[in-house]
């Protein structure tokens, strides 16, 4: 019987722990896709207890993973988003986790207690208090605020998730603290204009009102709002912008519009607070998403697209939680059919530019890989389209590890960009840990089938590729 989580976690083979811990454990983290808040970066914030640092609440961006989990197991919502204090929600998580065995919670919350608190026991009610109280005192420490546990995690690039419409300041407060040597990580915007594209949500107006304000364009086309749209660009490129990020929601399809006016007066009536057909909004959608990937080209940014999301499916928490409280579950659309259609109509009109896609749904890895490979067209050895990382409800073990099999059936996955965190937490970096052990240990998998020569130079740059080189070739850093 193997320890728990011990040093070999997940690796199963001799080529796989090689690997690991010769290679993959020793490269740097870049962080392409997260949600930290970059005035938390830059003011150094400090973590007065566990519970602030992991549970959080729906103010600063809580952990969403953890409060569905709880939720399940049965924890009343006072416990999680409510009004019961720190140590009663980490008391309740603690609670919770002997019923959370084979969800990837389990083992990145163990990762997280070994790798920033040097605990190596298992956390349940029994030893809920010793955690708390060690956290306590750690987390007091220097080392425990926002940029050291960054610095601590080897992480050399993040990319936060921004508005158009955001300020940028605090990526400009670190770009001084890196230029300065204060801080070894640096800390780029990501461009994720789903708010000027969502021509059919409630506010759209008052948001088009503040893009206008900010970019300086009167938007009253079309035309005038991929204008304001192409000056937040030059402004976030300014301040070293590589990529741009789009959730897809579900009221996307493929729909050509007649006409310019068309489009036109889609924006007008979306300005009035007018209802829109289903036609008008696709239309519009359509449209935008063309005329931001060829900005997207030109500029030599990577665009990524997040899709088949659900979101905000319980009416109750909506109203009294807000967005991204755990009530987003997986949807069928927009269906690859969708999809194909856009990414062709901006290949007809503009090229693509470089591309990432993930799907939340894992019955759609076969559908992603083969869309990709219907795509490629390097100009520079580099490919153009890319199949992300299982994403969401798919980044746990098996998840990852369907993912990539099937991206290696149908494309190549010595050129996957890997691993990303997707996170609120300063902790989450763990989950590259995770992902490493798990790629290690299905490459070792193959070279002990005899899937794959017994050659380690070769196995240690596909590694090495896959969770570090890739990813700083396709944003060109």
């Amino acid at each position: 019987m193997k320890k728990f989580m011990g040093k070999n976690f997940l690796l199963n083979s001799e080529p796989a722990r090689d690997l690991y811990h010769n290679y993959a454990a020793k490269l740097p983290i870049i962080d392409y896709h997260c949600h930290l808040n970059p005035r938390e970066i830059a003011e150094d914030r400090k973590f007065s207890n566990i519970t602030e640092l992991w549970i959080g609440n729906p103010n600063d961006g809580g952990d969403h993973y953890k409060w569905r989990a709880m939720r399940s197991c049965g924890i009343h919502e006072k416990y999680i988003t409510g009004d019961a204090s720190d140590y009663e929600k980490f008391r309740a998580y603690a609670e919770a986790m002997p019923k959370l065995a084979g969800n990837p919670l389990y083992h990145w919350s163990h990762l997280e207690l070994r790798r920033y608190f040097g605990w190596e026991g298992v956390l349940s009610p029994e030893t809920c208090d010793e955690v708390w109280e060690l956290a306590a005192d750690k987390l007091a420490e220097s080392e425990f605020s926002a940029r050291s546990i960054i610095t601590r995690s080897n992480v050399e690039l993040i990319c936060t998730t921004d508005d158009p419409a955001d300020t940028l300041e605090y990526h400009d407060r670190l770009a001084d603290a890196y230029e300065r040597g204060e801080f070894k990580t640096r800390v780029l915007p990501a461009f994720r204009p789903d708010r000027a594209v969502n021509c059919e949500r409630e506010g759209y107006a008052d948001y088009i009102e503040r893009l206008s304000e900010v970019s300086g364009v009167k938007i009253d086309s079309f035309d005038s709002l991929c204008d304001a749209l192409s000056k937040r660009m030059d402004f976030f490129a300014q301040r070293g912008c590589r990529v741009s990020d789009h959730g897809m929601d579900t009221a996307v399809t493929f729909e050509l519009a007649e006409n310019r006016k068309q489009l036109d007066d889609t924006l007008a009536a979306a300005l009035e607070g007018k209802p829109l057909t289903e036609k008008q909004i696709a239309a519009f959608k359509t449209a935008l998403y063309c005329r931001l990937a060829a900005e997207y080209r030109r500029r030599g940014w990577v665009m990524q697209i997040h899709y088949g999301v659900l979101r905000n499916v319980n009416p109750v928490f909506w109203k009294t939680l807000g967005p991204d409280c755990g009530c987003d579950v997986i949807c069928g659309r927009p269906s690859t059919y969708e999809l194909a259609m856009l990414l062709g109509k901006i290949t007809e009109e503009s090229g693509l530019p470089r591309t990432i896609i993930y799907s939340i749904n894992p019955a759609d890895n076969a559908a992603v890989g083969a869309l990709i490979g219907a795509f490629q067209q390097s100009e520079d050895g580099v490919p153009l389209v890319y199949q992300g990382s299982a994403w969401w409800f798919c980044d746990h073990k098996q998840g990852m590890r369907e993912q990539m099999v099937s991206l290696a059936n149908l494309s190549a996955i010595g050129c996957f960009p890997g691993m990303l965190t997707d996170s609120r937490s300063f902790v989450s970096y763990t989950r590259h840990e995770y992902f490493r052990r798990i790629f290690c240990d299905l490459v070792g998998e193959w070279i002990e089938y005899g899937e794959l020569p017994a050659d380690l130079d070769m196995a240690a740059q596909l590694v090495m590729d896959v969770c570090y080189n890739n990813i700083k070739r396709i944003l060109d850093i």
